[in-house]
């Protein structure tokens, strides 16, 4: 879970100590009146280079000494390369580049590597001519077989900055908002994923509070611990707290990924080379975590993950043989058994010779983002996103500037709305990453249209505003959120209850979700372009029904239903939602099969069970007519039922026409709800 500078690592070894006659230096000769403070100065030069070639490379502390060195002699070439070395190697591109340049005045030839730092720094600070100009200064200065190992790097790197031309010249519509004190602090935040409501937003931090406490020699900063925050009333991100154990150890641990509902936790662990567990909320306390299963863990290094929106497909990157570069993205899917089958990778379309990690899946089951060196990348990592559609993957997108910027661009989260994305960016060399949200303003609007986005213009801690058309477009999510709280209809209390969600169309159920014990409350993404069967069900209740129609054409929407369920009594109803006809007639449709299936399950788990089908019509056409359908509709019900091994003793059947009325027949919404099947409980 940590990026490694290798071209940076390699330079500190490579350089030497050859000056010539330019340089000012740390000698008797050249400061034969101040004896003590050049011994000072040679020490702390001394002391500088201990750490600075280390094996931590603890370039923040050689830096102090080198700065207490420089405020006594200012004109040596390799002290100045050296600082500005230190301050590369912690992003700080902008003072890199001031020691860097004058180490290059003084003596251009100091170390060959001088040009290939300037040059990086140039680009990381979006100065791209002389980024490609110094580049090319280097490779020609490249011996034959230098060049022969350093070519592809440099034509990479030549290319990242004609992109960051590009797109900084068609800057996105968004604003970049860094998070408040409340998530961001002097320390490293990154790895942000938000639920799908962004009520919750997960994430990780080395900390000096951090459970152990401890810091990693290997790369001279604090463990890794996931921190979370929730909202308050104000709709404001409160204070993140460290949950502590279990999902906290001594070692690394990291947010890899979360489910939409936020109830199902991914997490990074140190151990065994680099592994993925998962945690589940149980009322109020996270579980053990559980190490995933050997095709999602090998023996290599596997670090983010994602769920679909169906917990039925896991995304996830690995280094693991057999990749197209160094980190890929892998997908596995759950056999019947729910364990994960073995993983794929995504293929070249998404995958490069180079790095790919921080994978998200949006609950509408075809958007995805994730992070890369490779691509039109503009420096660092860069966030794409990409379209499954008809099993193919779309041609990755840089998601733009400023959204992307020279630096490290990693671990995107979009909430379901596609309004807001928090991602984790190292734009602050003083705290080296925090985590941003991202809003999206969409296509340019007229003034008059566009009254809401001049207001947020306006708004505190804004980064940039940007008021050009979008080089991403901005497509409306295609996806309804059903969300609320399952209760007991007579306590009150919430109830643990699975919430099955089947597609009419082929009656297969397509995912099972849960409702938390402890608060009732539930979350279900539901993509457009489905006519959906939704089946509520707990101990010693009745199940609950509802039909949910959405059309390919609706947009996003949030719904928020509070469902009671209702305990096994006499005189308990339920409306059969998932139950249809063919229109004017008796014959059960095969969209029915699956919510018949329940009441069937019901009355097998209940042997005691008496049961009474009604059916119901709104009050058009005949009384006659209609009690006459009510009943051949309900006998088709108890058929079906005593077809499948149910005995005709437990039920009966009833048409009541449209004289029982649970909604005003003068609407066309209250005539759809009165036209009904349903059962009552007689007996139990």
């Amino acid at each position: 879970m940590r990026v490694i500078i290798n071209i940076f690592s390699l330079i500190i070894l490579l350089t030497g100590l050859g000056l010539n006659a330019q340089n000012v230096e740390f000698t008797k000769a050249n400061f034969p009146n101040d004896k003590d403070g050049l011994k000072t100065a040679q020490k702390n030069v001394k002391e500088g280079d201990k750490l600075y070639f280390s094996d931590y490379k603890q370039f923040n502390e050689a830096k102090e000494f080198y700065l207490d060195a420089y405020g006594f002699n200012q004109r040596n070439a390799m002290l100045n390369f050296k600082i500005g070395a230190c301050f590369f190697a912690t992003k700080d591109s902008k003072d890199a580049i001031e020691f860097l340049e004058k180490a290059k005045m003084i003596d251009p030839k100091v170390t060959k590597d001088l040009n290939l730092l300037l040059a990086i720094a140039y680009q990381r600070d979006y100065k791209f001519d002389k980024a490609i100009s110094t580049f090319t200064e280097y490779r020609r200065g490249l011996s034959p077989d230098d060049l022969k190992l350093h070519e592809e790097s440099i034509v990479k790197h030549i290319k990242e900055c004609n992109t960051g031309k590009e797109l900084v010249a068609h800057p996105v519509r968004v604003f970049v908002d860094a998070l408040p004190s409340e998530i961001n602090t002097r320390s490293v935040e990154y790895g942000p994923v938000v639920n799908a409501d962004e009520t919750v937003l997960f994430f990780t931090s080395r900390r000096a509070q951090n459970v152990g406490g401890e810091i990693d020699l290997s790369i001279d900063d604090y463990y890794e611990d996931i921190y979370i925050a929730t909202k308050d009333s104000n709709n404001q991100w409160v204070k993140a707290k460290n949950p502590g154990k279990p999902l906290n150890t001594k070692s690394h641990d990291a947010v890899a990924g979360i489910s939409a509902d936020g109830q199902q936790l991914y997490i990074y662990r140190g151990e065994e080379g680099g592994d993925i567990y998962m945690s589940k909320m149980d009322g109020n306390e996270w579980t053990k975590p559980e190490k995933l299963n050997k095709n999602i863990n090998s023996k290599e290094h596997e670090s983010s993950a994602a769920f679909s929106y169906d917990y039925l497909t896991i995304y996830f990157v690995s280094n693991r043989e057999g990749g197209y570069g160094k980190h890929d993205i892998y997908m596995s899917k759950r056999d019947e058994k729910g364990r994960w089958d073995e993983a794929k990778n995504l293929g070249a379309k998404v995958n490069t010779r180079y790095e790919e990690a921080a994978i998200f899946a949006h609950p509408d089951g075809k958007t995805f983002y994730f992070s890369s060196k490779g691509h039109n990348t503009m420096g660092g990592y860069d966030i794409f996103k990409v379209v499954y559609e008809n099993d193919n993957w779309s041609d990755p997108v840089n998601m733009g500037y400023p959204i992307n910027t020279t630096g490290d661009d990693i671990f995107l989260s979009i909430d379901a709305s596609g309004k807001h994305a928090y991602y984790a960016s190292t734009q602050d060399p003083i705290s080296r990453s925090d985590i941003y949200m991202i809003t999206f303003l969409g296509p340019e609007k007229p003034l008059a249209d566009g009254v809401e986005d001049q207001l947020l213009a306006y708004r505190n801690n804004g980064v940039r505003d940007n008021s050009v058309e979008a080089a991403v477009v901005v497509e409306e999510v295609q996806l309804t959120i059903l969300k609320g709280i399952i209760t007991d209809e007579f306590t009150k209390d919430p109830l643990y209850a699975t919430i099955e969600l089947t597609d009419n169309k082929t009656n297969q159920i397509i995912a099972t979700f849960e409702s938390n014990k402890a608060t009732g409350r539930y979350l279900v993404s539901l993509p457009t372009g489905k006519d959906y069967g939704i089946a509520v069900k707990a101990e010693d209740c009745l199940f609950y029904s509802d039909h949910v129609n959405i059309e390919k054409s609706v947009g996003f929407q949030e719904v928020v239903k509070d469902i009671q369920l209702k305990r096994i009594a006499v005189g308990s109803k339920v409306v059969l939602n998932n139950v249809f006809f063919a229109s004017g007639k008796s014959t059960l449709k095969k969209e029915s099969k699956t919510e018949l299936e329940n009441l069937l399950k019901l009355m097998n788990d209940a042997p005691t069970l008496k049961l009474e089908i009604s059916g119901h019509t709104d009050n058009t056409g005949s009384d006659a007519i209609n009690k006459k359908l009510s009943k051949a509709r309900a006998k088709a019900v108890v058929d079906y039922l005593v077809k499948n091994g149910i005995s005709s003793d437990r039920l009966t059947y009833k048409g009541y026409g449209p004289s029982d009325p649970v909604a005003d027949n003068k609407t066309k919404d209250g005539r759809q709800k009165n036209r009904r099947t349903e059962f009552k409980v007689m007996a139990r």
